[in-house]
């Protein structure tokens, strides 16, 4: 898609460097004016048709002035007084320009479809003896669902069975599988990890996690608007302006003609003049520089891993003041580890814990082995509690690994300030006694600190985690980061309303997240950024900015680079028009001939250009401080 759009434009530039050659050259059958005359309307029909149609679809929707009717006008009038490779060139340069802005546009997110496929499409329905497949539309509230190990449930519920441990992560970021006790409550989203679950369903489809979540995301996006590209709002005043001027280029010498019988007013002459002011007028610098400047900031941002989706971004970035993280695998690695063993006998106790949880399919278990490595030893009569942990008999003595709920069902009594532990622990007891425990935590990414340090030095005045985790283990983490608040035990409307209060309070909120559950905090926030190495694909979808590389410190030079870019284009909007208006002025008063309008507009639309490629001479992706460049 991308090559055909060029190619209309690439049609109209060969026949424009064509003809320019032919003229300059002498090419005798190319010399009359008739024949240039359709030469250059040939290579103006590629660019300029779509331009003169959307200028008449804008004034019959009353906005008459709007910056196509400008070109329009423009070039119109360019070949109205014989200056035909102008007339194409006006036209072929906002084409070029409009085309590179489109392509940021359309990378635009269909994220209400990804939510649609991310919700489960068929349950499992008991009936009697018999379980029976049916779509979640059509289960009634009462009925009974059954959920197998790596099932997604596809509705809210109470959980019928035993004690079973579920991947929250989709609803909740939570890293950690939560056990839910027997009439606990089951969310649709959820997914069973050790055991065959029933839960009896308490909501229809339409009100489940699932369906609230996507609610979220609809409103949320509905309620954020895309920045408005400055060209347009500046040919609203321009358009009307430089018409009106043009007109009253012609008439105004007419009327002093009849006030004055000495004044010889000649229409041929002003109207020309008239035709000329118009051709000078065509803010081709600016058609140019704006896209440019933007895509130069996107290509400058992209060699830093981080991606924006449109030059709006660019801009809505710059004004953030307050950015927000989520927790795990943003901040996080979102991949639990050994950091802690406390006991008396650490081998033993690490190497028994390795033989009783080899082979299990727990992420602890995981973490452990992965920890321990090859245990050398194997464990006898183990038994699977799902929600409690694992027993087991090694080197004859039997062994209880698993929670401190365990350690309670086996009556071993244990120090009271592990239930204070904010992290993970894998609680042991041997020969009912308690042998000590492993401390397992989702360490910090290498450059979380970086991040947040490159924040305050780039003048963002408040920094917070929201999270699913445990509200102690968030204020953990925020401590170690110094950030400003972190806020946990966080379903997605918790977040929503986190960030809604924010907004509320005036401040511009960069959200910074990775998971599923943060799709809707994407959409609310004023710029979504998602961490794209590792993130949700519904999270990459919805986010306006993406930091391909996971890395958080990339928030930072993302924010960075859109002040640089703004700084730039804002340069350039006041050069080009400072000097269209003195050009003009000088068109008006019969001392600038066309070409002179020609070179003018060229060159400052070079210099425009050379300008905005500044952007990408920046070679490392450090923090800029507000208002630098």
């Amino acid at each position: 898609m991308e090559e055909r759009s060029f190619l209309k434009p690439a049609l109209s530039l060969a026949m424009l460097a064509a003809g320019l050659v032919m003229s300059a050259v002498g090419v005798d059958w190319f010399a009359p004016v008739g024949v240039r005359a359709a030469w250059y309307a040939v290579a103006f029909l590629p660019v300029g048709l779509g331009v003169i149609r959307e200028a008449w679809e804008c004034a019959a929707k009353g906005d008459v002035f709007s910056e196509f009717m400008l070109m329009s006008v423009a070039s119109v009038g360019a070949f109205a007084i014989g200056e035909f490779p102008e007339a194409v060139a006006v036209m072929l340069f906002y084409c070029v320009g409009e085309t590179l802005q489109d392509m940021a546009v359309d990378r635009a997110r269909d994220n209400i479809r990804s939510l649609m496929e991310f919700r489960p499409d068929k349950a499992f329905v008991v009936d009697g003896g018999t379980v029976v497949e049916k779509k979640p539309e059509d289960v009634r509230v009462g009925e009974v669902i059954e959920v197998s190990p790596g099932g997604r449930v596809p509705l809210d519920g109470t959980l019928m069975s035993a004690d079973a441990a579920f991947d929250t992560a989709a609803l909740t970021g939570e890293s950690m599988p939560r056990t839910i006790s027997e009439g606990g409550e089951v969310l649709a989203g959820m997914v069973a990890t050790d055991s065959v679950s029933r839960i009896r369903v308490s909501r229809p489809a339409g009100q489940s996690a699932v369906a609230r979540i996507l609610s979220m995301v609809e409103e949320a996006s509905g309620r954020k608007a895309p920045a408005e590209l400055f060209i347009r709002r500046f040919a609203r005043i321009y358009t009307p302006v430089v018409i009106s001027l043009a007109a009253l280029t012609v008439l105004v010498p007419y009327v002093w003609s009849l006030v004055d019988s000495a004044f010889a007013y000649d229409f041929g002459t002003w109207f020309y003049r008239a035709l000329i002011f118009l051709v000078i007028s065509c803010p081709c610098a600016l058609v140019i520089s704006i896209p440019l400047g933007y895509f130069a900031g996107i290509g400058a941002a992209s060699r830093f891993g981080v991606l924006f989706k449109g030059g709006n971004w660019l801009d809505a970035i710059t004004k953030v003041d307050t950015v927000v993280f989520d927790k795990t695998g943003t901040l996080t690695r979102g991949e639990f580890s050994v950091v802690k063993i406390d006991a008396a006998q650490p081998d033993e106790l690490l190497g028994a814990v390795a033989a009783i949880e080899k082979g299990i399919s727990h992420p602890i278990a995981k973490a452990v082995m992965k920890y321990a490595g090859e245990p050398g030893i194997d464990a006898a009569d183990l038994k699977n509690m799902p929600g409690y942990g694992l027993t087991a008999t090694v080197k004859g003595h039997r062994w209880a690994v698993g929670t401190l709920k365990l350690l309670d069902r086996e009556g071993v009594a244990y120090p009271a300030e592990l239930a204070r532990v904010p992290e993970t622990i894998v609680a042991c007891a041997c020969d009912g006694r308690y042998a000590g425990c492993l401390v397992l935590a989702d360490t910090l990414k290498a450059d979380a600190k970086e991040a947040v340090s490159s924040l305050h030095k780039s003048g963002v005045g408040r920094i917070e985690i929201l999270s699913g985790d445990r509200q102690a283990l968030v204020d953990k983490v925020a401590a170690e980061l110094r950030v400003d608040r972190g806020c946990g035990d966080l379903l997605p409307e918790g977040k929503v309303a986190r960030i809604d209060k924010l907004k509320r309070e005036g401040r511009n909120v960069a959200f910074v997240g990775d998971g599923i559950n943060d799709a809707p905090v994407l959409a609310l926030a004023d710029v979504g950024v998602a961490m794209g190495g590792l993130g949700a694909d519904m999270a990459i979808e919805t986010a306006d900015v993406v930091i391909q590389t996971d890395q958080p410190s990339r928030v930072a030079a993302a924010i960075g680079i859109g002040r640089r870019t703004r700084r730039i284009v804002r340069q350039n909007i006041v050069f080009a028009i400072g000097v269209k208006v003195a050009v003009m002025a000088l068109g008006l008063a019969g001392l600038a001939n066309m070409w002179g309008a020609v070179f003018a507009d060229v060159g400052v639309a070079l210099l425009a250009v050379l300008n905005a490629t500044r952007i990408v001479w920046r070679t490392h992706p450090k923090p800029f401080p507000k208002g630098g460049a």
